[in-house]
């Protein structure tokens, strides 16, 4: 069935985990944090850490009290995972600020952030295809508009591009840490610079927010970079859930790699004690210099954060200190949470020799294509099934964990297709007391179209019914399914035609 939904929505974005629909897998999702209602694991001290010597097992919770079982529960176990990872090797990556302000115009997004009097300033070149519709769009971080990969495979593809150049939030190349204006606003000189280019990132996509005119469409954002930009796009995507798809160029140690596979390793590597830039780190991480196994978490649940999104990584062995050995057993382990969650097609990794650092081989280009074809463009034909590497480790070694029944196997439904989809802005939005939602249908099909709460309590039920094919205008007069006007804030309509599905966000000012 061919289905053509426009949808006008303040936020552009696919899903949301609720309880209502927790047998979807999403492709992506409209807040930064979805586990941030999650309880926190414990987090003991160096001394009270034990020793886990193969890869811990990113299906057990924390504290050791089962094994997740849903895709609910990997909701709260990533968020276990990600505060590990700041306590022990990031730092704190700082909530929202108190204020931000975003200006747009055809080559430049500038971002005002404001926080406890002080001001934070971003600018950001952008380049946006010829048209009208909304565009896909990738992030690229460092020295170029597209990280390190070819520009022509966006602009060939319609894809936007946003140059995030991360020296306006700390510089990369100082071993000073706590230099530069991010640390002007938070103070805090323990945390590592990566965890700030990732509260940047985190920001842009703020910003891109607050400016529907810049033709984003924030339900198909990439974010990618090289070497240490890698490593800066791998932990951005790991912590934001706005972001559809990531890619993550030869990052080596601090990225791809896992921490206790690399230490195994002989010859000259990016190992824990040795790695390079240690202000790029929390400063505390140093305590793991010589005890990695202490370490309650690694590197393949840093990768599996992204998950259910997608993931592509990439490494080269022509370069001993990337560790690319280490990054192919993180990588088999990782994927595991993807086959978990019933869409083994997101996660992809490719380690190929012969070539430059950071400079894409003919012979990756195709990967990444489909990657992009598949995640940013919604060609679900797109083969993403890529494991590509020249090493075969052992991997039952590291991942005790594999085969042995632990989790249960999740029975969701996978997303069936990717769909491409034209979305604007309701109107008016935000609005006062009524809004309303356009949508088409280009096949007889049954319509469902009701809003949601930003607790993802259900409010109003505005269709429920079978409808032939043509465009269809609904009024909400912002009040609830007993008549009750609902209170000022975000709401989120969520449209089902046939099997697809798609929610986006408003703002009622009531």
């Amino acid at each position: 069935m061919r289905i053509k939904i426009i949808l006008l929505a303040f936020l552009f974005s696919a899903y949301v985990i609720v309880d209502s629909f927790a047998q979807e897998v999403p492709l992506v999702y409209f807040v930064e944090n979805t586990g941030a209602d999650c309880p926190e694991p414990p987090l003991p001290s160096f001394d009270s850490l034990p020793s886990i010597d193969p890869l811990p097992d990113p299906f057990e919770w924390s504290d050791g009290s089962g094994y997740v079982t849903d895709i609910d529960d990997w909701r709260c176990r990533r968020a276990e995972i990600g505060a590990e990872v700041q306590h022990y090797e990031q730092g704190t990556k700082p909530p929202p600020p108190d204020s931000l302000a975003a200006t747009f115009t055809d080559t430049l997004l500038t971002v005002t952030i404001f926080e406890n009097e002080d001001t934070l300033i971003l600018s950001l070149p952008i380049s946006l295809p010829e048209g009208d519709s909304s565009f896909p769009a990738v992030i690229g971080v460092g020295f170029f508009p597209t990280g390190s990969l070819p520009e022509d495979l966006f602009t060939s593809r319609g894809i936007a591009t946003i140059h995030f150049m991360e020296s306006q939030i700390t510089n990369a190349w100082s071993n000073v840490r706590g230099d530069g204006p991010f640390f002007e606003l938070y103070p805090d000189k323990t945390r590592g610079k990566f965890i700030a280019w990732a509260w940047g990132v985190s920001r842009i996509i703020d910003a891109l927010e607050k400016c529907p005119d810049s033709k984003i469409n924030l339900s198909r954002l990439a974010i990618t970079g090289c070497s240490y930009a890698g490593k800066i796009a791998l932990v951005s995507g790991a912590f934001d859930e706005r972001i559809a798809l990531t890619i993550s160029i030869e990052s080596g140690g601090g990225g791809y790699t896992a921490w206790r596979v690399t230490e195994t390793l002989s010859g000259s590597r990016e190992r824990l004690r040795s790695a390079q830039g240690q202000s790029w780190y929390y400063q505390y991480l140093s305590l793991f210099n010589n005890a990695v196994e202490k370490l309650p978490f690694d590197h393949h649940e840093l990768m599996a954060m992204v998950a259910p999104r997608a993931l592509f990584v990439t490494g080269n062995p022509s370069y001993e200190w990337l560790a690319d050995e280490s990054g192919h057993v993180a990588s088999k382990a990782a994927h595991e949470v993807w086959k978990f969650l019933g869409v083994p097609d997101r996660f992809g990794f490719s380690i190929v020799s012969g070539h430059d650092h950071c400079l894409l081989p003919e012979s990756q280009r195709p990967e990444v294509e489909a990657f992009l074809d598949k995640f940013l463009l919604g060609d679900s034909t797109a083969n993403t099934d890529i494991s590509t590497s020249p090493y075969n480790p052992d991997v039952d070694r590291w991942i005790e964990w594999w085969g042995t029944g632990n989790p249960p196997v999740f029975t969701g439904t996978p997303e069936k297709e990717i769909n491409r989809i034209d979305l604007v802005q309701n109107y008016p939005n935000p609005f006062i007391q009524t809004t309303t939602i356009e949508y088409s249908v280009e096949q007889s099909s049954h319509v469902e179209l009701k809003i949601y709460n930003s607790l993802g309590q259900l409010i109003r039920t505005l269709v429920d019914d079978f409808k032939t094919d043509g465009k269809y205008l609904v009024k909400w007069d912002g009040k609830d399914n007993s008549g009750k006007d609902v209170p000022g804030g975000s709401y989120f309509y969520r449209i089902r035609i046939g099997e697809f599905t798609s929610v986006n966000k408003m703002i009622c000012i009531n």
